[in-house]
């Protein structure tokens, strides 16, 4: 037979795919608006107003990052009630790794020891988690893989310019984890979208320790590994493209705004998630925000979000739930699922 028509049978039979368990982790150590106010010249008034975060979450030092994201991916396999050995795959999103080598994902899968897992990063920036569970779709509708293990893991607080009173506001630790697997039929991933456009990469970026300062427009600091944004710009285009991509997701899906229970965004600033809502037609009461206690903790947002929201039963089965998010890259993704939990 044809392969791909091969291919396209397995499609057609059409196997859902949802969420099956779910975790998070953020540190202990909280870092408040008055805590910034001694470390840099800003304010609580200011931080809050022009942001919605009131503290965020910072690693203690010594304390890597992959052990967030494996205390939220063991979580999450618990709460599948599942096992590591049941793992067949870790999908890691993030731009802080511990190292350039091990990934994060064969780190975590160390300290689960899953070993029956493969394991690979994937780096969309704050889109990542959305990005990982669309791959994860597609490994387990081809039935190439029964479990994957999603993470959306960063640390944040380890490349940002504690002196750039734009950007260091902003920023928090944490990873969040879900176990994605077949789910009963109607249920799960209806559909997703992800997008990029490279071409607007320079609004957001962290330089690698090789790259020439004359390559990045000699633009950043002293300590040319931190991260540096276009506020203004990068402000327009993401909402812009969350307004989009919650709208191609629908209409992918077949559904309309008011088919959608709950809108769980990329937690970057509350005025970006406003801005959407508002072009979007949505009330804020249909849109999920923690951003005030976390920050901006890049592909851990999502998942944190969703979490939480899941934990304190504000999610109920059969609720129709849009994840859509924007990060560096420039990227953007939005899922539409159908809870089965």
């Amino acid at each position: 037979m044809n392969s791909n028509i091969w291919r396209l049978r397995i499609l057609d039979n059409c196997l859902c795919v949802g969420i099956l368990g779910l975790g998070m982790s953020v540190p202990d150590n909280i870092l408040t608006n008055s805590d910034l106010e001694k470390m840099v010249e800003t304010s609580d008034e200011w931080i809050t107003k022009r942001t919605g975060i009131s503290e965020r979450r910072i690693l203690e030092n010594g304390k890597a990052s992959s052990e967030l994201g494996y205390l939220a991916a063991k979580q999450a396999i618990e709460d599948a009630k599942l096992s590591p050995e049941d793992i067949d795959l870790i999908i890691v999103a993030t731009i802080t790794p511990d190292y350039s080598t091990p990934s994060m994902s064969c780190i975590i899968q160390n300290k689960l020891n899953a070993y029956k897992a493969a394991a690979f990063d994937i780096n969309a920036a704050c889109t990542g988690f959305v990005y990982g569970m669309t791959i994860a779709e597609q490994f387990i509708k081809t039935e190439y893989y029964k479990n994957v293990l999603v993470i959306g893991c960063d640390g944040l607080s380890r490349v940002v310019d504690w002196k750039d009173r734009n950007t260091c506001v902003l920023f928090g630790d944490g990873a969040g984890a879900a176990v994605l697997g077949r789910v009963e039929d109607g249920f799960g991933i209806l559909a997703t979208k992800i997008g990029a456009d490279g071409s607007l990469g320079n609004l957001l970026t962290i330089p690698c320790y090789h790259i020439d300062e004359s390559d990045i427009e000699k633009r950043l600091h002293e300590n040319k590994h931190v991260i540096w944004m276009g506020g203004n710009e990068v402000f327009k285009f993401a909402v812009k493209v969350m307004e989009q991509a919650t709208i191609d997701v629908m209409e992918k899906a077949g559904f309309t705004i008011e088919d959608i229970s709950l809108i769980i965004p990329h937690q970057a600033n509350k005025r970006i998630i406003d801005g959407a809502a508002k072009r979007l037609k949505i009330s804020n009461e249909r849109v999920v925000e923690n951003l005030s206690k976390y920050g901006n903790t890049s592909a851990a947002t999502i998942p944190v979000a969703l979490y939480e929201t899941y934990k304190t039963g504000k999610i109920k089965k059969g609720d129709n739930i849009v994840l859509v998010g924007f990060g560096g890259g420039l990227t953007w993704a939005a899922g539409l699922i159908k809870w089965n939990k």
